[in-house]
């Protein structure tokens, strides 16, 4: 785990240390993978929005403040863990690592399943079955076990990118348009 740590945080230990209590807290009230997935779903949401972003690091809002914002946007669909594991990082000043936090937190939470994550962007949501076979597709394109993470970007017009490591996966509509055009030597 320290190894990984380190290839993940290089120097910055407090993210390591977030991502590793985040993960053990989780865990023990036995909802690992569900916390996971809203932090990581909740971090990229708080990434894409700027109103949002700016309201969660906002040094001169107060804290109770910022932590009922993350009450009021999660609400009762989260799990308890999730609001409190945020409300901390607000608590302690690391709001603008929530990102860095969460992917750090499906960074370890799949090496514990020996899997890799596949960071998938789609315009739209996809379903538990379409994520099921994108995830075995992309298993057998790596020949490893992949765990696919979806973030929702209008900007993909039709289909999916998805990235595992430094390998990039694209299936988007503007990508084989893109390749048709060269093909007809446009």
């Amino acid at each position: 785990m320290i190894d990984l740590l380190g290839r993940l945080f290089g120097k910055d230990d407090k993210i390591g240390g977030y991502a590793v209590a985040v993960v053990a807290v989780a865990q023990a009230e036995g909802a690992l993978a569900r916390v996971e997935d809203e932090l990581f779903t909740f971090a990229k949401a708080a990434e894409a929005t700027p109103q949002l972003r700016e309201a969660l690091t906002d040094q001169t809002l107060p804290i109770d403040n910022r932590a009922a914002l993350v009450r009021d946007v999660l609400g009762d669909r989260a799990h308890p863990s999730t609001i409190a594991l945020v409300s901390m990082l607000i608590e302690a000043g690391r709001a603008r690592d929530l990102t860095k936090v969460a992917e750090a937190v499906v960074s370890i939470a799949s090496e514990q399943r020996q899997h890799e994550v596949a960071e998938v962007r789609s315009a739209v949501p996809l379903s538990d079955a379409q994520s099921d076979r994108l995830a075995q597709a992309l298993s057998r394109a790596t020949g490893r076990q992949i765990e696919v993470k979806v973030v929702v970007d209008p900007t993909v017009v039709g289909g999916v990118v998805a990235r595992v490591g430094n390998e990039v996966f694209d299936g988007s509509i503007a990508s084989r348009l893109g390749d048709a055009k060269q093909r007809l030597g446009s």
